[in-house]
């Protein structure tokens, strides 16, 4: 059905990791690949003048390690990470991978959602492809 299938995965608070690779694995059918995807935020300009967060390979290689541990060990999925705005950096790796489908978590909205925007929302408003949003 989908070729490569998406998932961004955030570490700290990703609760739906397990569903969304059953998910994923129902709508590849056995003939897509899988790409988990984590992205380190960067640091707003003007904190950065306060703070100094150098995104190393020593994080990138940990991280990894923690999104194939969420892989539960299937070599077969694919696990990356990029920095920068969350939104903005899943459409553009699923634009540049040709990715078709994204299947993103999305938790009930809080004050600050409904001002500012969930991750989810930006990625829907900016993907070129289809985007499946599950539920917590």
């Amino acid at each position: 059905m989908y070729k490569h299938v998406l998932i961004p995965v955030a570490l700290d608070h990703e609760t739906l990791i397990a569903r969304k690779l059953e998910n994923a694995r129902h709508l590849i059918a056995g003939g897509g690949r899988i790409t988990l995807l984590t992205v380190l935020e960067s640091i707003p300009g003007f904190v950065s003048e306060f703070v100094t967060m150098k995104v190393d390979n020593h994080l990138t290689t940990k991280v990894e390690n923690k999104l194939r541990e969420a892989a539960g060990g299937d070599d077969s999925i694919q696990c990356k990470v990029v920095s920068g705005k969350p939104g903005v950096q899943i459409a553009a790796f699923a634009e540049d991978n040709g990715v078709d489908l994204i299947i993103v978590g999305s938790h009930h909205p809080s004050a600050q959602d409904y001002f500012l925007g969930s991750t989810a929302s930006r990625v829907v408003r900016r993907a070129g492809c289809s985007v499946f949003v599950v539920r917590d």
